[in-house]
């Protein structure tokens, strides 16, 4: 019986051998057929290897005490332990600016994600096509606005004395003066931030939501309007768990950014009136680096840019773990 078991076993590694030859060289004539593809493949994998994971070198300067003369390899590792640098974490000033970070994450959450789900509904049951496309286009191209003109677009808008919004409390109130303009204002700071996001960028979010609404097939549609249900029955039964597993994708993935609010608008709308309000971890960490002075101001902006990013490597698998469990979508 041994004799055979051995025989069986060499007959059975003679032929796992060219079975694997063969997959091998058909991956590769594959590979050979549709070799544009790749390349085309390759320029966001260039992009990422480049912008995403050489980066991450730099990581150790939040364990060192980094010295820009003798570079990341040649700066000593932080004297009292390689978590020295983190009790920056315990400062005031970056607390306050963790809460305001959470603050408009979750509102910007919150706000911009059904939003753009309600607009592409509306428009995937509009008849007429010219005013449908001619909405779809008026509310995408804010998206192509950059982020100092939308800044400066709110400055002169608000402007107390020639901006409409001034203009418009004149009007409503004849004679009154108002000297404090809502883009000083702490309080007006989140609402402002968020809607003008909200408004730049639902038109572009909708074309996903679109996208999966055109693979709906169209005798499902059919066979309900036979089975006499009406056009909002339709869209609730049919269009809403078509878009759901897109739906679940994209949140997951803004889950994943509720710590990276965007520095570039919020460092613009800064002003010394609101910035008990926008003050968030980006532009903290920014002015820690290369405003404030002191010997491990760039050690310490790198520990709260890994603390960040790990955050939100908890939130996107938390809510991944969630969706799993939840629904049968999720990104792994």
């Amino acid at each position: 019986m041994s004799t055979e078991k051995v025989k069986t076993q060499k007959t059975n590694t003679k032929t796992k051998a060219p079975k694997n030859d063969i997959k091998l060289q058909n991956n590769f004539k594959n590979i050979k057929a549709a070799w544009q593809l790749y390349v085309l493949l390759l320029l966001p994998v260039i992009y990422i290897i480049i912008f995403a994971y050489v980066p991450m070198y730099g990581v150790q300067i939040a364990f060192k005490d980094f010295r820009p003369s003798k570079g990341i390899a040649g700066s000593a590792w932080a004297d009292q332990g390689l978590f020295e640098h983190f009790k920056i974490l315990t400062n005031a000033k970056f607390k306050d600016a963790f809460v305001n970070t959470i603050v408009v994450s979750v509102y910007t959450l919150i706000a911009g994600f059904p939003i753009p789900i309600l607009l592409a509904l509306s428009l995937n049951v509009m008849r007429n096509k010219v005013f449908k496309k001619t909405v779809q286009m008026v509310s995408y191209l804010p998206h192509f606005i950059s982020t100092v003109v939308m800044v400066s677009i709110l400055t002169q808008f608000f402007n107390t004395k020639v901006g409409l919004f001034g203009q418009i409390l004149k009007t409503l109130v004849p004679g009154a003066t108002y000297t404090v303009s809502p883009m000083g204002s702490a309080n007006a700071f989140p609402h402002l931030y968020v809607w003008s996001g909200v408004w730049q960028n639902m038109g572009w979010s909708t074309i996903i939501y679109l996208a999966a609404l055109a693979s709906i097939d169209m005798e499902q549609t059919e066979a309900a309007m036979i089975d006499g249900a009406t056009r909002f029955q339709r869209v609730i039964h049919i269009d809403i768990p078509a878009i759901l597993p897109t739906a679940i994708i994209l949140l997951i993935m803004d889950a994943g950014k509720i710590m990276s609010v965007g520095f570039e608008k919020a460092f613009l709308m800064q002003n010394d009136t609101n910035l008990n309000a926008s003050e968030i971890i980006s532009t903290y960490s920014y002015k820690r680096g290369f405003i404030d002075t002191g010997l491990n101001n760039f050690s310490q902006a790198a520990a709260i840019g890994l603390f960040n990013s790990v955050i939100n490597l908890i939130l996107v698998v938390t809510v991944n773990k969630i969706s799993r469990k939840v629904s049968d979508t999720s990104l792994w």
